[in-house]
């Protein structure tokens, strides 16, 4: 977000914790991008706030995290001293969550493969209706097809992305026979490694599909203890990932801190897994 409308967005976000009986002595900014992260002390609440434009995303996401807590599964929760649910205020959705302080160890590959099994195994205990990841891969593809929605894309970029994203999202999402609910973007940024064990976030890109589609926004060394996994699958999926990451990118009001070094990278990582793949 902008300075102007960060300081607005850490306003809301103390102000609906305030009301809702929190204590609130400091406001510090964990993360910020289109939507902010804030940690609340003393109350050590992490409050998430977008733009209200992305209510049903902050809605859905609560949703998932709700039904996720009653199976255990490695995941953020939600605040337990309110209500679970989202806050509108001044034009942003606000929710609230439990704040885990982060360690400073980076999370083995056995370790990432683990809880990816524990969270599959705990996400198909749970019924929600979610989008197939080819309908999120259909939104990305639209962007890049878009030249008034992505003027910056160099033409040739723009085929790579176009081909790429529509031609693996119809080759991967043709076998729906092995799909499930998934977390949809379990990056390395999106699992944290606390005291509890590694938790993952950032749960509003859930999504069904192959289980592939999550292992490939893991390290590839994960993938390897992960017992049953198709690794050429992973490998497409991969590149379809990030061609995903790329086409939000380079969209005309994308908010993403040093964006013009995340582009250059999008790009020459879609080109490197479809080496891998064999099918540059």
């Amino acid at each position: 977000m902008e300075p102007w409308e960060l300081r607005r967005a850490v306003a809301a976000g103390r102000a609906t914790a305030l009301e809702l009986g929190l204590q609130v002595d400091e406001v510090t900014v964990v993360h910020n991008s289109d939507r902010v992260a804030l940690r609340l002390t003393p109350c050590d609440v992490l409050a998430r706030v977008a733009p209200s434009a992305h209510l049903t995303d902050s809605e859905f996401e609560v949703e998932v995290a709700h039904h996720l807590a009653q199976v255990d599964a490695p995941v953020a929760e939600l605040a337990p001293r309110v209500e679970p649910q989202v806050h509108l205020r001044d034009a942003f959705a606000i929710s609230l969550w439990t704040y885990y302080e982060p360690l400073g160890s980076e999370i083995a590959p056995a370790d990432y493969a683990d809880v990816f099994i524990r969270h599959h195994a705990a996400l198909r205990r749970i019924d929600l209706n979610a989008p197939h990841f080819t309908d999120r891969i259909a939104v990305a593809l639209g962007e890049v097809n878009d030249r008034e929605r992505s003027p910056d894309l160099p033409d040739a970029d723009r085929e790579l992305l176009s081909n790429t994203l529509g031609g693996l999202s119809a080759a991967i999402g043709i076998d729906k026979a092995g799909d499930q609910l998934l977390h949809g973007e379990p990056h390395p940024g999106n699992l944290l490694n606390t005291r509890r064990g590694p938790l993952f976030v950032d749960l509003a890109t859930a999504c069904r599909g192959p289980i592939e589609f999550d292992l490939a926004h893991a390290p590839e060394e994960v993938g390897e203890h992960y017992a049953g996994a198709d690794h050429d699958l992973i490998h497409r999926c991969r590149a379809l990932n990030w061609a995903m990451f790329s086409a939000w990118r380079w969209r005309r009001d994308d908010q993403m801190p040093d964006r013009d070094r995340c582009r250059v990278e999008g790009l020459n990582q879609v080109r490197a897994a479809l080496d891998r793949s064999g099918l540059s």
